[in-house]
């Protein structure tokens, strides 16, 4: 009989944030697979758990999956987790996961801490309805052009960031979502947890609070905002150009009506304008 995958969600932060289960199977298991392995190994040796560890992560995620795939069939048990949190969620194991359901090896969940759930929970934004969409692309034109795609759901989006990233992040979103509320939660579980409350356009972040592990929660749009959301949905460059074939307006003039229509200036929607463009030419 081949062996049990079991994806364990571990603490994102404070070492108490462990279930009774998640411990048991760490202890069973003949065999755990992590990003890192002493990070790891300092949450089994808090718990008194000694038990062999792999590494799993992003840049050998390929090859080990094989190996560990064999393994399972040879009748392992295996705990797969993630330096923190959930795992497979902005982290390594999909490819593990796929594969061991195609070669009918159990997978079992063992549920526990997620970085997104805790900040949606403490957020005080709508609940109801979420869309998590990971992390935002670190280039600039990628990254407003994956806000403008989000820009017409109506539902509070969640995202992880990067600390050296969030300020262009928050610019970015105001211009392609408007000036919704937002949440910005900060080193969650750990001792210095930190949430911060405000429009996209009153957030001021300190040194400190541009440091650690970020959640970043954007509210539904307003109903005014609807509107104005649907439109961005398509890019300025193919709106202005939509503008110059059907009106036969110069492209200035179509950018000027453009950047009207989506309450920008002149200035920021050619920008984007011209960013698009070369986004295309590269593809």
């Amino acid at each position: 009989m081949p062996g049990t995958l079991y994806t364990v969600a571990t603490p994102i932060g404070n070492l108490e944030d462990i279930t009774l289960r998640a411990l048991r199977i760490l202890r069973e298991v003949d065999l755990i697979a992590c990003e890192d392995t002493r990070h790891t190994r300092k949450l089994l040796s808090h718990y008194g758990i000694a038990k062999p560890l792999i590494s799993y992560h992003e840049h050998n995620e390929r090859e080990r999956a094989a190996q560990l795939i064999s393994k399972l069939e040879s009748g392992i048990d295996i705990a797969l987790v993630s330096d923190a949190g959930t795992p497979l969620v902005s982290d390594p194991g999909y490819r593990l996961v796929r594969e061991a359901i195609e070669r009918d090896i159990a997978v079992v969940p063992i549920p526990g801490p997620s970085a997104l759930i805790a900040a949606l929970a403490a957020s005080g934004l709508a609940t109801d309805e979420f869309l998590f969409a990971g992390f935002l692309p670190s280039k600039k034109s990628a990254r407003r052009a994956r806000l403008a795609e989000l820009a017409a759901i109506k539902s509070t989006l969640i995202f992880y960031e990067a600390p050296h990233r969030i300020k262009e992040t928050l610019a970015d979103a105001l211009e392609a979502l408007g000036n919704r509320e937002c949440v910005i939660a900060r080193e969650l579980t750990k001792l210095h947890e930190e949430f911060t409350r405000g429009r996209l356009n009153e957030i001021e972040l300190n040194e400190r609070a541009m440091r650690g592990e970020i959640v970043l929660l954007i509210a539904p749009p307003d109903e005014d905002m609807v509107e104005q959301a649907e439109a961005s949905a398509t890019t300025i460059r193919e709106e202005v150009e939509q503008l110059m074939r059907d009106e036969g307006l110069d492209q200035k003039a179509a950018l000027k009506r453009v950047a009207r229509s989506r309450r920008m200036s002149k200035s920021a929607a050619y920008k984007l304008f011209l960013e698009e463009r070369a986004a295309d030419d590269l593809e």
